[in-house]
């Protein structure tokens, strides 16, 4: 049975929900230690929320994999994802911790600025960070000093405080995920080789004149990873973006076919995927300096 949805778009649609106490309006940490505090529920999210999940009770699903909570792991949920939380069959009483904060917490900070780097707030479920006892620790301290500057009455200090420590937060997790990559090396080799497989039948073998020029998207979903973290995986592995990935593969193919016997610039154009023959031209002579047709006379 599909169960309502919930809109938590205000921190207090969240505290209500759940029971907690509201002390900012924009901002709360929130900290779970009881079985009946977990709530099988469906929710929509406007605002952001980071868990550090300390034992296992409970599962949560975005995107399209199921991940079961594995003990000291931190699962991140920006704006405009929905999620879908079970409370698991098990004995362990599920703890967590938890910072729920809305964007307009951030306005006419820096770090409403440094927001878009945090691409993991797009991560799913299944590609939550693992941490070990040290970085739970350091963790779990952040979330801790937020707790106690939220408990005191609100001053001018407070919110220069507060997104200070959710800033240092965050920059820990990016570290932790930076390891978590290197961690995975191996894996993340096997998908970059699949990734790249996949773009050169794409390119080579029809699909773009059939489905249009490749993106990010596209690739990420059949690997079955968000875009966000398919994103960084590539850049880590590859160095570049992987939108300019992909580029440089349409970029090659588009080389080879301009060379070819009775090349065709606008035939070369539709094959890459392009809808008009001058955006491929646009492209070419961006990435190269020249346009096609000055490609092939100069070859």
């Amino acid at each position: 049975m599909q169960k309502d949805t919930i809109t938590f778009d205000t921190v207090t649609a969240y505290c209500d929900f759940f029971g907690f106490a509201v002390r900012h309006p924009l901002v709360a940490v929130v900290e779970f230690s009881k079985k009946e505090q977990i709530k099988e529920h469906c929710a929509q999210w406007g605002v952001y929320a980071l868990f550090l999940k300390q034992t296992k009770g409970c599962s949560i699903n975005y995107g399209r994999t199921r991940y079961d909570y594995d003990n000291q792991s931190v699962v991140c949920i920006g704006p405009g994802q929905y999620t879908e939380t079970r409370v698991t069959e098990s004995d362990a009483v599920p703890k967590s911790i938890g910072l729920i904060f809305h964007p307009d917490l951030l306005f006419r900070t820096s770090l409403a600025q440094k927001m878009r780097q945090y691409t993991f707030f797009g991560y799913e479920s299944k590609e939550a960070l693992h941490l070990s006892a040290d970085e739970t620790s350091n963790v779990e301290d952040c979330l801790r000093r937020i707790a106690k500057e939220l408990s005191h009455p609100i001053d001018k200090f407070s919110k220069k405080l507060i997104v200070s420590n959710i800033e240092l937060l965050l920059e820990y997790c990016m570290r932790y995920y930076s390891r978590q990559f290197e961690v995975r090396e191996v894996l993340n080799a096997g998908i970059m080789a699949r990734f790249d497989r996949m773009l050169d039948e794409y390119v080579n073998d029809g699909g773009a004149l059939a489905s249009g020029l490749p993106n990010v998207k596209y690739f990420a979903d059949r690997i079955a990873l968000s875009a966000n973290y398919f994103g960084d995986l590539v850049k880590r592995e590859a160095g570049v973006t992987a939108q300019d990935y992909i580029q440089e593969k349409l970029l090659g193919r588009a080389k080879m076919l301009l060379l070819s016997d009775g090349a065709n610039v606008s035939q070369t154009a539709y094959s890459l995927g392009f809808q008009y023959p001058q955006h491929f031209i646009r492209f070419f002579k961006r990435k190269t300096g020249v346009t096609p047709r000055e490609f092939i006379n100069a070859n």
